[in-house]
């Protein structure tokens, strides 16, 4: 591996851990030694991981998972978690080859992808994704611009449809919540792997976990990686290191310790940033090679991320544990972006407008405390279960410095583009700092109210304020009270039906007339369905029906301003309303058979009953499917999404339903060795990746890697 541009000091901490990790474990040898080369091959003992289910998708295997706590931090299986849950597992996401951000979502049932640049906007039911989950903790990072690498985690737990009771402020859309590897094994055990792919893509990485005591009650794990890929784009390249620290430590037997660190370092250069032009100057649709990019060698977008977590479990009496969890994340982010936003004269390939440049310097941190206390107990026999807990976020932007970089040619020529630097890249114009910060009590329940009657329930008291330098736009709103009330009936022993109120609320900062801001928008989501598991709980199954409706919605009050002022007035209205159906599938159907499956449909329309939101398709569907028999593993799927339409600009833009299809065969080699095989977009369809006001993005075509992985 190459880690040139990895932070020395970092790197060799991390290598250095991995060492003691080897030495400590006094294993060392003997896991080199089980692999002489001699002429027979020699059998690896059976090292048997100590771990218990509920906590790794890596040990437990499979397409599904039995628990989530993204809703209500409750122990609760799926089926009695009155949302749609689903859980992408570590096996799925290695199938599938998954391992960014952006690749992950678009992947999930119902989820639109809108790729501009390397900014991804991510929608569920009809609204935007504008928070996300890691270890259960909300966070307001934008984790999807920075393509954050997912190798690091364990699974991904999804909740459909408001998520406000342990999120806070937010759309009702979805919660997606990241769960983190922890270093769970007694015993030396690790996997090296090496990929290869379209357009000079490689990668390489180690993961070592291992005990480091004689009892194995502290444990550590390190991960490493680097890659580098060229594109189908031209010119663009992108390299990436990560490198991911955990100890876990049973100081007891009633409390645990868990502490971690993560880095990861994204550099792109030849980005795109906006896109091409959708239309000829004549009004006619564009239609260029896909490798084509508004670009030069001069361009960048890099971040790199920090991130530290620590949590403390104690048990308390019975079955009762407080739980204390901290995170810190530092992005700092470098651009320097050409952008072209006009037409193209068709018969010259010049463009009409000039091109128009931007660079930036800037820094985000964000600390989360989250603390709570879960408390098992019987009533008549019957198992209950109360959350009680707290959280509180702050998000600042440390600084923020822009300008604007000379080049000397600003007529693009679409048939040969080519900018030049004149001089360095400086930003000399310093923004405005801001913080963001929420804080929350919760408390939440699940109540056996029969034999087959569940009642799941809670609410919270959020606080939320935003401080900008100047105080000019700073706004606060205090004891915002979300509820959440679910019932579960098991009309069957194997099926339940579920009905539940969920609601989030999204701050805004439009004003009324007498000045003052308006209340935060109310997210209402109504939800009913039925959830199944088949052949012994290995298959598990959700149908579901939603409406999601919004209060407090900011309206423009034509030819009204702020008391005063010139500023734009607006009153609270009712929102948009979405509504639709979800179906999803996950599981074994045979030891041999796996499945992952979903399909969603909706419709939003404010409150004129106008379409909204039309560059979200209202259909989609995945499908993914493996069949194992002796050493080969053989996966197959379909990706769909509906027709999408924007109609922001001059001229309406529209992409048709689109299918993907993809394929993966592996092979065991023996005990140890594994070789993949995955292939992306199988029948090359060009399609674009995002629309937008008279622009569009292609989306990339056929891929294929090939991958060899050695675990001991």
């Amino acid at each position: 591996m190459h880690f040139e541009n990895f932070p020395t000091t970092f790197t060799q901490k991390a290598l250095t851990l991995a060492v003691q990790i080897a030495l400590l474990s006094g294993l060392t040898q003997t896991a080199f030694a089980a692999s002489p080369m001699k002429e027979t091959t020699q059998q690896l003992e059976t090292i048997l991981v100590e771990v218990d289910d509920a906590s790794s998708s890596e040990q437990a295997g499979g397409y599904s998972y039995k628990q989530a706590k993204t809703a209500t931090k409750l122990n609760l299986i799926l089926r009695d978690t009155p949302q749609n849950v689903k859980v992408y597992t570590e096996e799925y996401l290695e199938d599938r080859n998954i391992q960014s951000f952006q690749s992950l979502m678009k992947n999930i049932t119902g989820v639109t992808v809108s790729r501009t640049d390397e900014r991804q906007t991510n929608y569920a039911r009809g609204f935007s994704v504008d928070y996300y989950l890691i270890d259960g903790i909300p966070t307001t990072t934008n984790i999807a611009e920075g393509d954050l690498d997912i190798s690091i985690f364990d699974r991904v737990e999804v909740v459909k449809g408001a998520n406000g009771l342990m999120t806070g402020a937010g759309n009702p859309a979805m919660g997606l919540n990241l769960i983190r590897k922890h270093a769970d094994s007694k015993e030396l055990t690790g996997k090296i792997e090496a990929s290869a792919g379209s357009w000079n893509s490689y990668a390489s990485s180690a993961d070592i976990s291992s005990g480091l005591n004689a009892d194995g009650s502290l444990r550590g794990r390190i991960y490493v990686k680097h890659s580098d890929e060229d594109s189908f784009m031209n010119g663009y390249e992108k390299t990436r290191n990560v490198a991911y620290a955990a100890l876990d430590y049973d100081l007891t037997d009633k409390t645990s310790l868990s502490l971690a660190a993560a880095y990861q370092e994204l550099d792109r250069s030849g980005i795109r940033w906006g896109g091409l032009p959708a239309f000829y100057a004549d009004g006619t649709q564009t239609h260029f090679d896909r490798d084509l990019t508004v670009s030069s060698d001069w361009t960048y977008w890099n971040i790199n991320t920090t991130a530290l977590f620590a949590s403390l479990k104690q048990q308390l009496w019975n079955d009762a544990a407080l739980n204390v969890a901290y995170s810190y994340r530092k992005d700092d982010k470098e651009t320097a972006l050409l952008y072209y936003g006009g037409k193209v004269v068709k018969e010259t390939g010049l463009s009409a407008i000039q091109a128009d440049t931007y660079s930036s310097d800037t820094a985000t941190e964000e600390n989360n405390i989250d603390v709570y206390v879960n408390i098992p107990f019987q009533i008549g026999g019957m198992a209950q279960e109360v959350v009680m807990g707290g959280s509180w976020n702050k998000n600042e932007l440390l600084y923020s410095y822009s300008g604007k970089p000379k080049i000397d040619n600003y007529i693009l020529d679409f048939n040969r583009l080519q900018t030049h630097l004149v001089g360095g890249i400086s930003n000399p114009t310093v923004g405005s700092t801001n913080t963001t910060e929420q804080s929350g009590f919760y408390a939440s329940g699940k109540f056996q109210l029969m034999d087959d009657v569940k009642l799941v329930a809670g609410a919270r008291f959020s606080n939320w304020k935003y401080i900008v330098e100047g105080g000019k736009t700073n706004r606060e709103f205090n004891d915002q009270f979300t509820p959440y009330v679910g019932l579960i009936y098991d009309f069957l022993p194997d099926h339940s039906w579920y009905a539940s109120y969920t609601e989030i609320f999204k701050p805004q900062d439009k004003k009324t007339a007498d000045g003052n801001y308006l209340d935060p928008i109310i997210g209402k989501n109504y939800e009913t369905g039925v959830k199944s598991e088949f052949l012994d709980g290995r298959l598990n199954t959700t149908a579901a029906i939603f409406r999601i409706e919004q209060d407090n919605a900011a309206e423009k009050i034509d030819g009204s301003f702020v008391q005063g002022t010139t500023e734009q007035a607006y009153r609270a209205v009712n929102g948009v309303v979405s509504k639709g159906v979800e179906f999803e599938a996950d599981g074994q159907i045979t030891d041999q058979w796996s499945v992952n499956l979903g399909i969603a449909n909706f419709e939003a329309r404010d409150q004129a009953n106008k379409k909204v939101n039309l560059d979200n398709a209202r259909t989609s569907a995945n499908l993914f499917t493996k069949y194992a028999l002796n050493s080969w593993s053989l996966g197959a799927g379909l990706n769909y999404r509906s027709k999408i339409k924007n109609i922001d600009g001059v001229n309406p833009i529209q992409q048709d339903a689109v299918i993907l299809v993809n394929a993966m065969a592996a092979y065991q080699v023996d005990a140890n060795i594994k070789l993949q095989l995955n292939l992306d977009n199988l029948l090359d369809e060009e399609y674009y990746d995002g629309i937008g006001a008279n622009r569009m993005n292609y989306a990339e075509p056929r891929k294929a890697t090939f991958s060899v992985k050695y675990q001991f």
